[in-house]
């Protein structure tokens, strides 16, 4: 939820066009920072009721780069292009992108995926079957799984015969 709703944000901004009070002194009044009246009033001023009203956006990466630029030629600072462009989230938002832009060019602008990752799938990838197009390769794979099964059975006989070892040697008294 909002902090302030429109009704009140209309109220301050009301209240600062018929000339009662300047930016700190209603500041003052509502408890808010001159800054947020400020902006508030330049938003109404441009854009209506629509700049007062909560808007949730995601912006594309070419958006923030056609802000980026627009701000370099125009000579504007990152508060006038908030106003001016209607962009949520204050200054510090384009500050951001600016910092993204310097560090990671175009594809930092890029906007990121959110909430939680997708899981692993748990089934897994079938394997390609053996290769049966010559004899000799699967008659080697058979003698290796010959013998690999009877290594696994003499060493389960050698695990058999060493424990019953252990149980018949006398247990020692303390």
């Amino acid at each position: 939820m909002a902090k302030y709703n429109e009704a009140f944000k209309l109220l301050v901004v009301k209240s600062y066009t018929e000339g009662q009070q300047g930016y700190k002194r209603l500041a003052r009044h509502y408890g808010l920072d001159h800054a947020t009246v400020r902006r508030w009033v330049k938003s109404y001023e441009l854009h209506g009721l629509s700049g007062l009203q909560k808007k949730f956006s995601r912006y594309s990466a070419e958006f923030k780069l056609s802000v980026l630029q627009r701000m370099r030629q125009e000579d504007l600072s990152a508060r006038q292009a908030v106003t001016l462009l209607d962009i949520r989230g204050g200054a510090g938002v384009i500050r951001e992108w600016e910092r993204q832009y310097h560090e990671g060019g175009f594809q930092a602008l890029e906007p990121k995926a959110r909430g939680r990752p997708t899981k692993m799938p748990t089934a897994e990838p079938s394997k390609p079957p053996l290769p049966v197009t010559e004899n000799s390769s699967l008659k080697q794979l058979l003698q290796e799984n010959e013998y690999l099964r009877a290594e696994v059975a003499y060493l389960k006989k050698l695990k058999a015969l060493r424990q019953a070892k252990e149980q018949a040697a006398p247990k020692k008294r303390r």
